[in-house]
């Protein structure tokens, strides 16, 4: 019997129901708790010349801090061309520590820009190598840090007390210098010539405070340029905070935080290379912020002090220190006609000679 045919032709089967697709359980990834910030509160920059162990030794101790160990605060170590050291590949491979090193020596004030271009902290610090700090002083210091805003949110510059390895104190601040208070200090103490005590146990304004150990508002750093670059080296710090002042930024000391400084330059000799350095340093802070007069009257001192060095040094048969001294009085001339790089390969050139006197003191400040 045939089947009957539904007009139209057979009804097409119906296909099976689509398959529902499972899900598939997956892992949520937790963020590590070890990650650091995206920007740290705190970069410390370290500025080495020929003191590889000092370095090494102030990093461990800053390592001990929370602030390191957790990404809040950050290390850069800029080298103004010293000779390799076993430590450096130590140094390199620490996490939160970065290590520049330049080709040539550039001085302090350069170094410590390239720091601070590279640390990305909010807050930037600058250290001596030759400074020993406590545990947990990067805490102490971002515990300083978040004091400030409350009281003066345009606190720029921050300096702290120093001491000497003896247990006293060390002069950490002064007035900003003029030709009465060079000249005068001629008669002072070493100790005393260009620093003072600041008697204060707490929170203080005062014109500057030294680099050996100064903490820096990244925000006024920027907005000042950073340090000026004619400077090599000394000087560049009271500039900066007189730059600051100028600008409507805050100076203060705080006694409420110590390192032990062991090589201030008041306590160390001062061979001719390094006195060269000293003068011209001098010279271009005067020709940046003195009247004419006064700087040309330093200069005319200056010139005057070298010759009579260099006579006595002819006269000991101390040839090097004799030529050395004829360099300050060419130096003298060129800061006075404006110029500034002719004068910093002269200092560029003393500072090689510098390299013996620089790696006396390292390792010596444990």
């Amino acid at each position: 019997m045939a089947l009957a045919v539904p007009p139209g032709g057979p009804t097409p089967p119906t296909p099976p129901p689509a398959a529902v697709p499972v899900p598939v359980p997956t892992r949520t990834r937790r963020p590590s708790r070890a990650a650091p910030p995206r920007t740290p509160d705190l970069s410390v920059v370290v500025v080495n010349f020929c003191q590889w162990r000092n370095t090494a030794r102030l990093v461990t101790q800053l390592r001990r801090s929370i602030a390191a160990r957790t990404g809040t605060a950050d290390v850069v170590i800029v080298d103004n061309h010293s000779p390799s050291h076993p430590v450096v590949r130590r140094l390199t491979a620490l996490r939160g520590v970065t290590v520049r090193r330049f080709g040539r020596n550039h001085g302090f004030a350069r170094a410590v820009n390239r720091g601070c271009r590279v640390g990305r902290g909010r807050w930037l610090l600058l250290l001596n190598p030759d400074v020993t700090v406590p545990d947990g002083f990067l805490d102490e210091v971002l515990a300083a840090v978040r004091r400030l805003p409350a009281n003066d949110p345009r606190a720029g510059v921050v300096g702290f007390r120093l001491m000497n390895p003896d247990g006293t104190g060390q002069a950490s601040a002064g007035p900003f210098p003029t030709l009465g208070n060079t000249v005068g200090g001629m008669i002072r103490p070493r100790s005393r010539r260009k620093c003072r005590h600041v008697d204060a146990a707490d929170r203080t304004a005062v014109p500057w405070v030294t680099g050996g150990c100064l903490l820096v508002r990244r925000d006024c750093f920027e907005q000042l340029g950073g340090l000026d670059e004619t400077f090599f080296l000394y000087y560049e710090d009271v500039d900066l905070c007189r730059r600051a002042a100028d600008a409507g930024w805050g100076v203060w000391y705080d006694p409420r935080l110590e390192v032990t400084h062991h090589w201030p330059l008041h306590a160390r000799r001062v061979p001719p290379p390094l006195r060269l350095m000293t003068r011209h340093a001098l010279l271009t802070y005067a020709r940046k912020h003195w009247p004419g007069w006064q700087a040309g009257a330093l200069s005319w001192l200056v010139w005057a002090e070298a010759g009579v060095r260099q006579a006595w040094a002819a006269v000991r048969g101390d040839r090097d220190a004799a030529r050395c001294h004829a360099e300050t009085r060419r130096l003298v001339g060129d800061v006075a006609r404006g110029r500034l790089e002719a004068a910093r390969k002269r200092i560029r050139t003393a500072a090689a000679f510098l390299h013996p006197v620089a790696a006396e003191q390292d390792g010596r400040t444990s």
